[in-house]
């Protein structure tokens, strides 16, 4: 995610995903439950990047985990310490360079690591992860691969209106490996009145299947799969899950 004076998801866009847009968190969860059971029974610290408002958070959290959760919104974090007060940490993280505390699992939904500049940005924060990986720990993150354009060539735009905000989306593919979201937020104010704002999400896409070569450059066995566990995933997503052996 961006670290300039206007980074994505800011108050208004960040207050609508909250809102609007759990249902992935949900979905993915019983996923990640299962494969991080193991660091659980053994009271494992997790670390989840992009954490927004903590809507995955809750769920590790209720689970009995121990989660330092992550995001480089301010906005989202601000959401996130008022949904999830029992996590042990919530903090800003920038990816790809900020320091990573020592982890036994690693875990993220709504490919993260997308939203970096570019490839290599992404690479980096992937071998980040690795080297933050305890023995016996496990990684399980998605992320969106260059299919994703493809399965969403005809997409029109989106339109999500409710009683006090209304989302507007519209996508574009500049490039065969950028997927672009410009979203236009309203919400309805104490007052009555309505706020707008605009942001634009750039997410870079990758070949999903050739990352897992880096992990396991860094002594993690990886895969790439379709899911996290039962659930299923949109078109292009994919997940990549990794452990590292015990020492």
């Amino acid at each position: 995610m961006t670290d300039d004076d206007r980074p994505y998801y800011r108050r208004d866009l960040a207050l609508v995903h909250h809102l609007g847009f759990g249902f992935h968190a949900d979905a993915c969860a019983p996923g990640i439950l299962r494969l991080l059971e193991p660091i659980r029974e053994r009271d494992g610290l997790v670390l989840e990047f992009g954490c927004g408002s903590g809507l995955l958070t809750r769920h590790l959290v209720e689970a009995g985990h121990r989660v330092i959760a992550t995001d480089a919104s301010p906005a989202m974090l601000e959401l996130a310490r008022e949904v999830v007060p029992d996590a042990e940490e919530i903090r800003r993280i920038v990816l790809p360079d900020d320091p990573l505390p020592e982890a036994d699992a690693i875990v993220s939904v709504g490919h993260v690591l997308n939203y970096l500049p570019d490839e290599d940005a992404l690479d980096r924060a992937l071998v980040a992860a690795a080297r933050a990986l305890r023995p016996g720990g496990v990684l399980a993150i998605d992320l969106c691969d260059l299919h994703y354009v493809e399965a969403r060539a005809d997409r029109r735009p989106l339109a999500v209106v409710e009683e006090n905000w209304a989302l507007f989306t519209r996508f574009s593919t500049p490039e065969p490996n950028v997927f672009v979201r410009e979203m236009t937020t309203f919400v309805r104010t104490d007052d009555g009145s309505w706020r707008r704002d605009d942001e634009r999400h750039d997410n870079v896409l990758v070949q999903v299947s050739e990352k897992p070569a880096i992990l396991e450059r860094e002594g993690l066995t990886a895969r790439a799969e379709r899911s996290f566990g039962d659930e299923t995933l949109p078109e292009g997503l994919f997940v990549i899950s990794a452990s590292r052996p015990e020492a």
